[in-house]
């Protein structure tokens, strides 16, 4: 009897498990008032949504533990996707632009931490700025005009397993399981830990503080082309705005899954269900109908929410200790 309350009141300790709790009950909620939220066709809407995000917020979470931060996803994404468009528009095998969207994705971030070591400034700071330079490239390359390839990129975004299950949502699950594993078993995810709990401790270790942050944006900025050639897939089409915003969402569902702004402590479980929770309260707002206005407000509070709950529950664990 002990143990299992010991079991239930460790379960309560984990954020996954209140999120869990609080998308079961929106879920109802919703279905109760529109009954079409439980239909096939939209479980299989929501499952596509959330998988590009999550892509995104896999890369931000091991960013943001090691205390590092990524603002220019979105726009680093939309130029990945345009030039893929691009190319395939133009007649370049589709292997072969995607490998051009990925490494121009991963140079991208590998600058804004390479710039972030040498000018020795938060990564926050010179990530805003790349965001403005990687979409003023995006404007110029496609002369701010929509790179349509409808039909000539679907399979990624058309393809179903069983009919049923998108294949950009098992893509989006192989990225999970490869974030937990690098987290929890290698030496790179211990290493992550270190240096976003306490990097001067890191370096006195003899790990190489530099370089594995080099390590860290580049491992992000493949997991942000990866993103862009899903949504490129799903979407058919690309502009210099596609992607923008999805930064903030991703960084929101990371801290929203108890991921600490501070760094050094968080994990990709809590990821997964902090980015199903933003999925299904963007598609319980739209079944709703409530004004797209208000769901921007709706989304910002949340996030507020999350980053509060973070901050008390960081406190205590400081007075308990």
């Amino acid at each position: 009897m002990e143990h299992s309350r010991h079991r239930m009141s460790s379960l309560w300790k984990n954020q996954w498990f209140f999120l869990l709790i609080v998308i079961l009950g929106i879920s109802l909620i919703t279905a109760i008032l529109n009954p079409r939220f439980l239909r096939i066709n939209n479980i299989i809407n929501i499952l596509q949504q959330v998988s590009t995000l999550g892509v995104v917020a896999a890369g931000a979470t091991i960013l943001i533990i090691s205390g590092n931060f990524d603002i220019s996803a979105g726009a680093n994404l939309g130029l990945s996707a345009c030039i893929m468009a691009m190319m395939i528009k133009s007649g370049v095998p589709s292997v072969l632009a995607v490998l051009t969207g990925l490494f121009v994705s991963m140079f991208c971030s590998f600058l804004v931490g390479a710039a972030s070591i040498m000018f020795k400034a938060p990564s926050f700071i010179i990530s805003l700025a790349a965001a403005g330079i990687f979409k003023g490239i995006s404007l110029a390359l496609t002369a701010a005009v929509l790179q349509n390839i409808y039909g000539q990129f679907e399979f990624l975004g058309a393809t179903r397993f069983f009919g049923i299950v998108p294949l950009l949502f098992l893509v989006s699950l192989i990225v999970y399981f490869f974030v937990f594993i690098l987290l929890k078993y290698t030496l790179l995810g211990r290493r992550i830990y270190s240096i976003g709990s306490n990097p001067t401790a890191a370096y006195l270790s003899g790990i190489n503080i530099k370089l594995n942050k080099l390590i860290f944006f580049m491992i992000s900025g493949g997991l942000i082309g990866l993103a862009a050639t899903m949504m490129l897939s799903r979407i058919g089409a690309a502009q210099a705005s596609t992607g923008s915003g999805i930064e903030l969402t991703a960084i929101g569902a990371v801290v929203i899954g108890g991921t600490t702004m501070d760094g050094g402590k968080g994990g990709i479980v809590g990821t997964f269900f902090g980015v199903l929770l933003m999925g299904v309260i963007a598609n319980s707002l739209n079944m709703l109908q409530v004004s797209p206005y208000l769901q921007g407000v709706i989304n910002g509070v949340v996030i507020v929410i999350a980053i509060a709950v973070s901050s008390l529950s960081q406190s205590d664990q400081k007075r308990v200790v």
